[in-house]
């Protein structure tokens, strides 16, 4: 069974975010506040965890860093703004994608099965019978689209779901121009144009991961991965 972490400082949402997600199937564990939640998704065995903004004792953007330090596991934030101050510092923090409160439960479900595709799609298969294909090198980057593993100079880059989702899209496509609005159906399985702001902080974080050069900017149209 799928397990989720739920951070929420709110005893009610705390709640009945945890019994309705449980009603869908998955086995959730709550923490009430940032420092308890950091120690529970530190201990591992979750799927993935949801992280509300604010909290006492280790704000949820403090706690998605600090995850992020020794953990690649899906991550979504729970936004009581909808602004962009805390989408935008969430997101850089290394969060995968946000939902804003209220809570909608549909969109919320939507978000974290996409998420944990995603995450699935980023667990390399058992090598076919003939043969993996050959890596992908641009550059000094090499993409091993079969191993699903990514090395800048020869040293392992260690990418989020996400991150490693966003450069195989690049990778498949390769000084071909790719536009927001397509990246967030393959990459974050929107079914909408849906924020282009979590495209744009993820390339951001891929760019710092592997290379500053290596994805260009098409201004007014998108992001494309240099070929040389």
């Amino acid at each position: 069974m799928t397990s989720l972490l739920l951070v929420e400082d709110d005893a009610v949402i705390r709640e009945s975010v945890g019994l309705a997600l449980e009603r869908y199937g998955y086995r959730v564990s709550t923490a009430a506040d940032g420092l308890s939640g950091l120690e529970a998704a530190l201990a591992g065995g979750h799927d993935l965890l949801l992280l509300d903004v604010m909290l006492p004792g280790l704000d949820g953007i403090s706690l998605c860093r600090r995850v992020r330090e020794s953990s690649q596991v899906p991550i979504l934030m729970l936004s009581a703004r909808g602004d962009g101050l805390d989408i935008v510092a969430g997101l850089e923090g290394g969060a995968d994608d946000y939902v804003v409160k209220p809570i909608d439960l549909p969109v919320l479900v939507a978000r974290i099965r996409s998420l944990l595709r995603r995450a699935a799609a980023a667990r390399p298969e058992p090598e076919p019978a003939g043969g993996r294909p050959a890596p992908l090198s641009f550059g000094d980057l090499t993409v091993d689209t079969a191993a699903l593993e990514v090395r800048r100079a020869g040293e392992r880059v260690e990418l989020t779901p996400t991150e490693l989702r966003l450069l195989l899209e690049f990778a498949a496509h390769p000084g071909i121009v790719l536009e927001r609005a397509t990246l967030l159906r393959t990459v974050w399985d929107y079914g909408w144009d849906g924020d282009s702001r979590v495209v744009d902080l993820c390339v951001q974080r891929l760019r710092r991961k592997i290379g500053t050069d290596r994805i260009e900017t098409v201004r007014g149209f998108g992001y494309k991965l240099s070929a040389t």
